[in-house]
């Protein structure tokens, strides 16, 4: 007579009892209930078909160059054209603007300003000895 399959890793699986499993992995936190599970055949139904369209499309010989794909379409958009309704002023932002707007305008200021003030200082110790190539001092 043959012998039964072996269990698979699922069946095996003890958690450790040293841990607790995380909230998702918990059986005794998921939530089975009958329009849960048919909300999620539904999505799982809609994501197979854009799937499957998107795929024949995909490999259709006499298909046109481009292909849309909406789900990237809605991506792209949100990633760059609908930024503002999903941004919140924050310190951290209000501080990186300063730091990226003002910081380099603030630091050639005083990069030249030091240049400057170095330059002065040399022509009134008499220190300063024009290049024979500049024009200006």
């Amino acid at each position: 007579m043959a012998s039964a399959p072996p269990p698979s890793a699922a069946q095996l699986y003890r958690p450790n009892r040293y841990v607790s499993l995380p909230a998702e992995l918990d059986p005794a936190t998921y939530d089975t209930s009958p329009e849960k599970l048919r909300a999620e055949a539904e999505r799982l139904a809609i994501r197979s078909r854009l799937k499957r369209q998107y795929l024949l499309q995909l490999n259709d010989p006499s298909a046109p160059a481009i292909i849309e794909n909406p789900a990237l379409i809605r991506w792209a958009y949100a990633k760059s054209q609908n930024v503002y309704p999903t941004f919140r002023p924050t310190p951290r932002t209000s501080f990186l603007g300063a730091v990226y707007g003002l910081g380099p305008f603030l630091f050639w200021i005083f990069v030249l300003k030091a240049d400057r003030d170095r330059k002065e200082k040399h022509i009134q110790e008499g220190k300063h000895k024009p290049s024979p190539l500049s024009v200006f001092l």
